[in-house]
């Protein structure tokens, strides 16, 4: 019997199936096994804050798992996911205040709606590439949210509409600790699909159009069909991101989704790691608890320089620019890799490089 708890010495695979696993070897699996394991029930040792915290990186993971499906996997910038969460968040809204359906029916029609709205906007994709195509998105967010702050009838206006938390009968996810595994839920289940999305037929022809589309065309792949497609499963991810953000906060407003928070999530998928699942996750936790970092920084440091305190809210846009520059600069390829060359490092230890 092979003993899982041995070094690996190489990936040697006898057939398909084993070539095409996820998780190649038994120690991996288990160590994402305890992961999940640990994440199931961290809530129960949190306190409230913390359990706060794990929550908005949670949905912002779905969002940034989303974003980097269209950028990192296809190759299609974008600057219009803060007004497609936007989207995701006011159908939930709207379809649970004012037509009074259930969230469990709200949340899927938010991802679905969000999906058709960036299906649309990505149908420029198939004949502008790279700053032209960041523009049209850039377009779409400006769109999105003038449609949504002048509305008054639907969307409340700047007021924006009040939600509730989601209900099962007569139980209701109105603690931390309920949301939490509710969120953890549907973030397993968007890694589980993005991980067995990049092994299909659908995956595969993504990244061939991210790395030369051309090429791509040449045999066969229909570049138009393709492109929106990652613009609709990608805005799917957002929006159901946004229906949870919205139920979370219970309030959406304009202000909420604003260009800032499309280039925070552009944020989270640079310093996480373009084209890695797993990245998109470091990105996000990194990027939601950057502010909270500063924060803490600030009170600190408040008794030694009063002045640090006034600069704060500017402080957080300065201190993203310059980890964005930082991580191109010196390791384009993010969080996610850096925890590879750690990984390797042991993995090779003592013979590490």
């Amino acid at each position: 019997m092979r003993n899982p708890f041995v070094m690996e010495c190489g990936e040697f695979h006898v057939n398909y199936k084993q070539d095409m696993a996820i998780w190649k070897i038994p120690r991996v699996r288990l160590r994402i096994f305890a992961i999940a394991i640990f994440f199931a029930i961290f809530p129960l040792f949190a306190s409230d804050y913390i359990t706060g915290l794990a929550t908005l990186c949670g949905i912002a993971a779905i969002g940034a798992i989303g974003l980097n499906i269209l950028t990192g996997f296809t190759g299609q910038i974008s600057i219009g996911v803060g007004a497609f969460l936007g989207v995701g968040g006011y159908t939930s809204a709207i379809l649970t205040t004012k037509l009074g359906l259930s969230f469990w029916l709200s949340m899927p029609l938010a991802g679905i709606v969000t999906a058709l709205v960036g299906a649309l906007f990505g149908i420029p994709s198939l004949r502008l590439k790279g700053l032209y195509l960041a523009i049209a998105t850039l377009a779409a967010q400006v769109i999105i949210l003038f449609v949504i702050s002048r509305w008054d009838s639907l969307t409340g206006g700047t007021a924006g509409l009040v939600l509730m938390r989601p209900e099962i009968g007569s139980f209701s996810f109105s603690s931390e600790t309920s949301y939490y595994y509710l969120m953890f839920v549907v973030l397993v289940a968007t890694i589980v699909f993005s991980l067995n999305l990049f092994r299909s037929r659908v995956g595969r022809a993504f990244i061939a159009v991210r790395d030369r589309d051309v090429a791509a065309e040449v045999i066969g792949i229909d570049l138009f069909k393709y492109k929106v497609m990652a613009f609709f499963i990608s805005s799917f991810f957002v929006g159901i991101a946004g229906a949870l953000l919205g139920h979370y906060m219970m309030v959406v407003s304009p202000e909420l989704y604003s260009t800032t928070v499309s280039i925070e999530y552009l944020a989270m998928i640079l310093v996480g790691g373009l084209g890695s699942v797993f990245g998109s996750i470091y990105g996000a936790v990194f990027i939601t608890l950057l502010p909270v970092v500063l924060r803490t920084v600030v009170e600190l440091f408040s008794g030694v320089f009063p002045e640090l305190a006034g600069l704060l809210v500017g402080m957080k846009e300065v201190v993203f620019g310059l980890v964005i520059i930082l991580f191109l600069i010196y390791e384009p390829h993010g969080l996610a890799k850096i925890w590879q060359n750690i990984k390797d490092y042991f993995k090779l230890w003592p013979f590490s490089y």
